[in-house]
């Protein structure tokens, strides 16, 4: 593998999951987050993923990175459409229900999730339309990355395609480590559907659709059933 493959390998499998860790940590030691600072986080974010896309891009590129073996190719619009939107819809109907359900539980898990959700969700409408561009690049960027970049650089080295997909899906599993071990085994297991969807249709627009969902009901629902509202007396 090249050197700067491997350093993009690196960054996204050490110093993203580190970076990401050590933030949360110092955001939940906070006693509440103020709204400038979830805008910030939201556009550091933002300006952080479209840089090492280009990053990945271009070294991709250099080393002959076709655009089909990057997810960049589409044979059958009509199909790739239709997939794209039914799976979008069945993926944030289940991603709404999810969190529906996190809201009315007992578990352990929730406790966490809840601290999580109060300091980094949307809290009003200003904060709504940021965090969703922040949701389309996060669909769009990180599907490149670890869909299309890393799947394709795997493959490059001669692995199976199933290696493949998980090697990919445990980066991104890493990459989500500041939601905790729950986030962690969650976005890995969505991981794996992903890879397996851009394995067999070649192309990253179904999926990039579907993470693009899941992220924006997040912003709406995760607020609605996971941040407890202060009694007001009504």
């Amino acid at each position: 593998m090249p050197w700067d493959i491997f350093v993009i390998f690196f960054v996204l499998g050490v110093i993203v999951p580190w970076r990401g860790r050590a933030k949360m940590r110092q955001i939940l030691a906070k006693p509440r987050v103020e709204s400038a600072e979830r805008l910030s986080l939201y556009a550091s974010t933002i300006a952080f993923q479209w840089v090492a896309v280009v990053i990945a891009g271009w070294r991709g590129w250099a080393h002959g990175f076709t655009s089909l073996e990057l997810g960049l190719v589409v044979s059958d619009w009509a199909a790739i459409a239709a997939l794209s939107v039914l799976g979008t819809v069945l993926i944030v109907v289940l991603q709404w229900l999810n969190l529906r359900r996190m809201g009315r539980s007992a578990s352990r898990f929730r406790a966490p999730l809840q601290a999580v959700a109060e300091r980094i969700l949307p809290q009003s409408r200003m904060e709504l339309i940021p965090f969703f561009a922040l949701a389309v690049t996060a669909g769009v960027c990180e599907e490149f990355l670890y869909r299309g970049f890393a799947m394709a650089a795997f493959l490059r080295c001669g692995l199976p395609a199933w290696i493949a997909v998980v090697a990919s899906s445990l980066l991104f599993g890493l990459a989500h480590l500041y939601q905790g071990k729950s986030g962690l085994a969650a976005t890995t297991i969505l991981g794996l559907l992903f890879g397996a969807t851009r394995i067999v249709v070649v192309s990253l627009i179904p999926v990039i659709c579907w993470h693009i969902g899941v992220d924006m009901i997040a912003g709406v629902a995760g607020p609605k059933y996971l941040i407890i509202k202060p009694d007001n007396g009504d």
